[in-house]
């Protein structure tokens, strides 16, 4: 992967639409396999770790360039200022236009990490879903996820009988629409650390997700 989407870049902050398989972070069992940060610095020199997504999942993610920037943008994640939209592709057609879940989380379950609903030793965790389109056996949702666990959209998704297509850790069927489980980060608002500007940033959409939406 030679060329990374920059979708904003000032001083300050740099914000990419990560393409899906790749690692944010580096991999304890894959040490040599390329990931975003290593790539970012070695074209831009040093950058801070604010947030991640899962490697498997495509879209917006936002990055500091000094220090003063990752603390500002810290506290805005610590204080759950930031809002992140994600958009999914579910098996079926829920009855629902909007769903609040606040199933609790239990993360790295099993020999496969997954996470599970567990009411009485998980964690708070809740996500907004609001359905955008249907079709004739998927739905395209929004998530909004107010807590910020581990594969959470996935699972509360799947914990409301909607499993995201081509997500089989979680018990979707085999598909030929998508490669992989589909949610992307379509977009971020934060507040600028600098300019103090609420600002929104907007990942289009890669040709995996684009390809299946297309398909009914």
């Amino acid at each position: 992967m030679d060329e990374l989407n920059i979708i904003y870049k000032n001083s300050e902050i740099m914000v990419v639409n990560k393409p899906a398989g790749l690692s944010v972070l580096t991999e304890g069992w894959e040490k040599d396999a390329p990931y975003l940060v290593k790539m970012l610095e070695d074209q831009f020199s040093k950058i801070w770790v604010i947030h991640r997504i899962d490697k498997i999942t495509s879209g917006v993610i936002v990055f500091a360039l000094t220090a003063e920037s990752h603390r500002a943008l810290n506290i805005q994640f610590e204080k759950h200022l930031v809002e992140k939209k994600y958009h999914a592709l579910v098996n079926g057609s829920p009855k629902w236009d909007e769903k609040v879940t606040k199933f609790p989380l239990r993360v790295n379950v099993g020999h496969k990490h997954r996470t599970m609903v567990d009411n009485k030793n998980g964690v708070k965790s809740e996500t907004h879903f609001k359905v955008l389109k249907r079709a004739a056996s998927w739905s395209l949702l929004e998530a909004i996820p107010m807590t910020g666990r581990t594969h959470q959209i996935r699972v509360h998704a799947y914990a409301l009988g909607f499993p995201l297509l081509g997500d089989t850790l979680y018990s979707a069927p085999e598909t030929n629409l998508i490669a992989r489980p589909a949610l992307h980060a379509h977009s971020l608002t934060v507040t600028h650390p600098v300019t103090n500007e609420r600002i929104s940033f907007i990942a289009p959409y890669p040709d995996d997700f684009k390809k299946a939406l297309r398909l009914e």
